[in-house]
Order: structure tokens, then C-alpha cells, then sequence
């Protein structure tokens, strides 16, 4: 039976996204995403619950998001789900679960989007206010062909 691995978010950025550029010359682009979910607890009180998820996204979708994604907008991630494994500088294991993204979309609003809050202006090269989406191609060795 297949398999299928597959995550969509619609969040805010939590931070810049920060970018990096491979000796291979490949850019990679990581941030952090915010989704928020509300519920009433035992007495009726609302309460809101905010989850973090470290997205990557590589290639041309990274370039992307350099050019265009910014801190507090709210943004539509399509990806799919990886663990990966490293030793910290105690030769630990530890392991990272991030999105690798396929898809990002710019969604309107947000805090990066023109609002003051924060007492931020908004920046002359923030995105336009209608959605922009962005699709990672597919690698020659990822072909179905």
C-alpha cells in the first residue's frame, strides 16, 4: 500500500526567514511558523494555543522566500514532514522535525503586512497585497519517468 506524507499550514512567520547559500550554490531557507488554535477550557474561558514549525524550504523556493517573506505575515505552506538527526557539540543525538516546503503562498494581512503594530513602517519592498504562490520544481532524480 502507498504512503502518503503530506502537511498544510496557514501561519505567521515568527521570525525573517533566514537564508543561506550552499557551496553547491543551492539556497536554503529556514523560518519559523506560527499556527494558533482557540478552545474554552473547563470554566469557559477562551484560550489560545500557539504552535511552532520550522520550515525549510530550498532552491528556487528558498530565493522566494528571501525576496518576498517577512516576519508576521501570514502565509500558506504546503510541504511535507522530516526528521533529521545530528550530534551536538557533546556527541548527543538529537533530532529536528521540519516541514520541507513545496509550496508557499502569501496570504493577505498579518503583522508584516502594513499594520502598525510595533510601531513598524512598512517596508517599500513588501509584498503586494494580492497572493503570490510559489512551487518547489522537481529535482531530474525525483521523475516519475
Amino acid at each position: 500500500m502507498s504512503s502518503v506524507n503530506k502537511v498544510i499550514l496557514i501561519g505567521n512567520l515568527g521570525t525573517d526567514p533566514e537564508v543561506r547559500h550552499l557551496e553547491s550554490g543551492a539556497a536554503v531557507a529556514q523560518f519559523r511558523l506560527a499556527t494558533n488554535e482557540f478552545y474554552k477550557d473547563k470554566q469557559g474561558n477562551r484560550v489560545e494555543r500557539t504552535e511552532w514549525h520550522n520550515i525549510v524550504a530550498w532552491r528556487g523556493l528558498a530565493e522566494m522566500v528571501e525576496k518576498y517573506v517577512k516576519k508576521g505575515q501570514s502565509i500558506y505552506v504546503e510541504g511535507k514532514i522530516r526528521t533529521r538527526q545530528y550530534q551536538d557539540k557533546d556527541q548527543q543525538t538529537r533530532y529536528v522535525t521540519e516541514i520541507v516546503a513545496d509550496e508557499i503562498t502569501m496570504l493577505g494581512g498579518g503583522r508584516g503586512q502594513g499594520d502598525q503594530a510595533g510601531g513598524q513602517q512598512p517596508s517599500a519592498q513588501a509584498a503586494p497585497a494580492e497572493q503570490k504562490t510559489f512551487r518547489q520544481e522537481a529535482e531530474l532524480n525525483e521523475l516519475p519517468f
